[in-house]
C-alpha cells in the first residue's frame, strides 16, 4: 500500500498494488466526480437563460470539459484499461487545464460585483492567464514524458522532474485561488460592516463560508501532494474541484442580487432610532455614511453595467412574464417622459415655432397704419 504512493509509482503506467480498500477509492471518487459534474452540466443549462458570457462558459468548461474526461483519464490509466497509453493521458491532461484554470475563471467572472478596482481585477486576470502558461505547459510535457517514455535512465529523470513540477504548479494554483478567495472574504466582510440589513447578510455569510471552504480544501489537497499520496491526491482532486464549483454556482448567482440591492434604505434600519432626529426617515433612499465622490459616475456606470450583464444571464427568457426592477424605470428627468411606454419629448421644434411666432407678430406692430 505504501509503496504504491510513493513518488513515481502511479506517475508512470497503473496503480499495480492488490489493496481492494485503495481500488474501491478510486473507483468512488471518480464516481462522485462524475456525479456531481453531470449535475451540475443539467444545472447549468436549466438555471441560464442565455448561453453566453464568462460566468457560464467556465462553469460549462470546467465542468464539462474538465471534470468528466480528468476522472475518466485517471481511472483508465490506474486500473490499465486500454493499452493506448496516450488516451488517458490525454484525457486527464485536457481535464486537467479545463478543471483548474476554469474554476479560477468562475472565481473571477463574478469578482467585478464586490471588488470595483479595475486595476486589481486587470491584475487578477493576468495572474491567471499566466500562470496556465507557466504551469501548465511545464507540467504537461513532463507528464508525457514520464507516460511514454520507455524504461531506463531517461525515465528516471522524467519521474524526478515531474515529482519537482507537481509540487511547483500545486502551490502556484493553491496560491491563485487563496488570493482570488482572500479578495473575497474581504469584501464580504467589508459588506457585512457597512450594510445592516440583516435579510442580505445570509447571502453575505454564504460568501464568506465558501471562499473559507475553497481554502480548507485546496490546503488539504497541498498537504497530500507534499505527502507524496499521488494516487489519492490525483483522485481527490476531481472530487475536490467538483464540490467547489457547486458550491459557487449556488451561491455565486445570488451575488447578482445582493450587489444590486447593495444601498441602505429605511427598512435597512432596525428602528427609527439609529438615525439622527432631524432625518426624516421615510425619505432616506441611499447611502448616508458616505459622501458621493466628484469623479465615482464612471464607476458606478460600470459597475450598473456588469450588474445588468450578470442579471441578463440569469434572466427567464422573453416570452416569460418578468417583474420590473427599479433600474428598468429610471429615465432623465430633462428629456423623458414615463407613461408606460418610453417615448422622448423634442422641446427644440416647438421654441423655434414660439420665436418665429413672435416675429412676426413685432414686424406687424412695426408697419404703418
Amino acid at each position: 500500500m505504501a509503496n504504491n504512493t510513493a513518488p513515481g509509482d502511479g506517475i508512470t503506467g497503473g496503480y499495480t498494488g492488490q489493496s481492494l480498500g485503495m481500488k474501491i477509492a478510486i473507483a468512488t471518487l471518480a464516481g462522485v466526480t462524475w456525479y456531481n459534474a453531470f449535475e451540475l452540466v443539467i444545472l447549468i443549462f436549466v438555471t441560464f437563460a442565455q448561453y453566453r458570457g464568462l460566468y457560464f462558459w467556465s462553469l460549462f468548461v470546467s465542468s464539462a470539459v474538465g471534470l468528466i474526461p480528468y476522472s475518466l483519464g485517471f481511472l483508465l490509466k490506474f486500473f490499465n484499461l486500454t493499452s493506448a497509453t496516450w488516451l488517458p493521458v490525454t484525457f486527464l491532461t485536457v481535464g486537467w487545464w479545463a478543471m483548474v484554470t476554469g474554476q479560477s475563471f468562475v472565481l473571477y467572472s463574478r469578482l467585478h460585483l464586490v471588488l470595483a478596482n479595475q486595476r486589481i481585477l486587470h491584475r487578477v486576470l493576468f495572474m491567471i492567464l499566466i500562470n496556465a502558461v507557466l504551469l501548465h505547459i511545464p507540467t504537461t510535457v513532463l507528464t508525457y514524458g514520464t507516460n511514454l517514455t520507455p524504461a531506463g535512465a531517461t525515465l528516471n529523470d522524467y519521474k524526478t522532474a515531474y515529482n519537482v513540477m507537481e509540487k511547483i504548479q500545486m502551490t502556484g494554483f493553491c496560491l491563485q485561488e487563496f488570493i482570488i478567495s482572500g479578495l473575497y472574504i474581504w469584501e464580504t466582510v467589508r459588506m457585512i460592516r457597512l450594510d445592516p440589513d440583516q435579510g442580505k447578510r445570509k447571502i453575505q455569510y454564504q460568501l464568506l463560508i465558501i471562499n473559507m471552504i475553497i481554502i480548507i480544501m485546496d490546503l488539504g489537497l497541498l498537504v497530500a501532494e507534499y505527502r507524496n499520496y499521488y494516487i489519492m491526491e490525483t483522485m481527490l482532486k476531481g472530487a475536490v474541484y467538483s464540490i467547489k464549483l457547486k458550491l459557487e454556482f449556488a451561491v455565486l448567482g445570488k451575488l447578482i442580487h445582493l450587489v444590486h440591492n447593495h444601498v441602505w434604505k429605511p427598512e435597512s434600519f432596525p428602528s427609527p432610532r439609529d438615525l439622527p432626529d432631524f432625518v426624516d426617515a421615510t425619505r432616506v433612499t441611499s447611502d448616508l455614511t458616505h459622501a458621493t465622490p466628484v469623479h465615482s459616475q464612471p464607476v458606478r456606470a460600470w459597475m450598473d453595467d456588469d450588474i445588468s450583464i450578470a442579471m441578463f444571464e440569469h434572466s427567464p427568457p422573453a416570452d416569460q412574464p418578468t417583474g420590473s426592477s427599479d433600474t428598468s424605470n429610471s429615465w432623465s428627468s430633462d428629456t423623458r417622459i414615463h407613461n408606460g411606454d418610453s417615448q422622448t419629448k423634442d422641446f427644440s421644434s416647438s421654441l423655434r415655432q414660439y420665436q418665429r411666432k413672435t416675429a412676426k407678430l413685432d414686424e406687424k406692430r412695426e408697419k404703418p397704419g
